[in-house]
């Protein structure tokens, strides 16, 4: 049995910025790699002011389908399978402002779970990365995918519960996303002072390190990833309503990165299996080729 890794994100463009490179590094080591989107952006705004003309009229439209086909294109630059979970983007209301009618984050966990559950028993992962109980940030679709990923994963190891969904299945390891850290932070600000200390970049990340400062640094799992970045970063501008050519994302040259932080970077939040932290592989203690109960 290969090894399986189940990433669940909320929207289409969460899996190009929050761990791209990992996908393309296992997928090369030759891992199966699935992606989940629980919603379609629906309620995504264009975040790139340069974005081309044809595709600003189609996201005037039809954003949905405009995120469906820059998806497309980033699954293609990674190499990883991709689900559609098919709920409702929940948007980001203002402060006291209603979720809208039938979106993801008001769907009821015993509903919403099991197209997850099904998934999970068929595709038969041993690692899942999802994000934390704050959703990495509080986005109420980030929030929900953390609570809608852990309430599957339970219900898929339960042969009593979601019957008509398949055999059960018992996931092994669960990640959350940690690549956002105050010591990549701090890395990279050091070593862009040292060398450009009149890099405007720097005004940037110290917005950055004083964000992470409030943050304490959670990350157990290093994954060095480097010779995947300008895959990730291809992945990222296939999203090209949400993301700009002049995005934060591309601050600093690929190169720079491979020398100063070449890692992505997880917190590992359970695992069934012995290992030791700190890990370089999302698989440690696991054996691709024992059949899993």
């Amino acid at each position: 049995m290969s090894h399986r890794l189940l990433a669940v994100h909320a929207h289409p463009d969460d899996e190009s910025s929050k761990g791209a490179a990992t996908y393309a590094h296992y997928v090369h080591e030759g891992a199966q790699v699935l992606v989940v989107s629980c919603t379609g952006g629906e309620r995504g705004d264009v975040q790139n002011p340069h974005l081309g003309a044809a595709a600003r009229a189609m996201a005037e439209r039809d954003i949905a389908g405009l995120r469906r086909r820059e998806m497309a294109e980033a699954r293609e630059a990674i190499g990883f399978d991709h689900v559609w979970l098919g709920f409702e983007d929940s948007g980001l209301p203002e402060e006291g402002e209603a979720l809208p009618p039938n979106c993801f984050a008001l769907i009821p966990l015993e509903y919403s779970a099991e197209p997850l559950v099904k998934i999970i028993r068929e595709f038969r992962p041993q690692v899942m990365v999802t994000y934390d109980e704050a959703g990495g940030y509080p986005h109420p679709d980030h929030v929900r995918t953390h609570a809608l990923s852990m309430f599957a994963m339970d219900a898929a190891a339960d042969a009593s519960r979601y019957p008509d969904a398949g055999p059960a299945w018992q996931i092994q390891k669960v990640y959350y996303d940690r690549i956002f850290n105050g010591p990549r932070a701090n890395a990279m600000y050091e070593a862009i002072k040292e060398r450009e200390p009149d890099s405007p970049v720097l005004e940037e990340l110290e917005g950055v390190r004083s964000w992470m400062r409030k943050r304490p640094d959670l990350a157990t799992t290093h994954v060095e990833v480097a010779a995947y970045f300008d895959r990730r970063d291809d992945a990222l501008r296939a999203h090209a309503s949400q993301v700009a050519p002049d995005s934060s994302f591309f601050f600093w040259p690929n190169e720079f990165q491979r020398e100063v932080w070449p890692w992505e970077d997880y917190q590992l939040a359970k695992s069934l299996v012995p290992t030791e932290v700190p890990e370089t592989d999302l698989f440690a203690g696991i054996d691709k080729d024992e059949e899993l109960a």
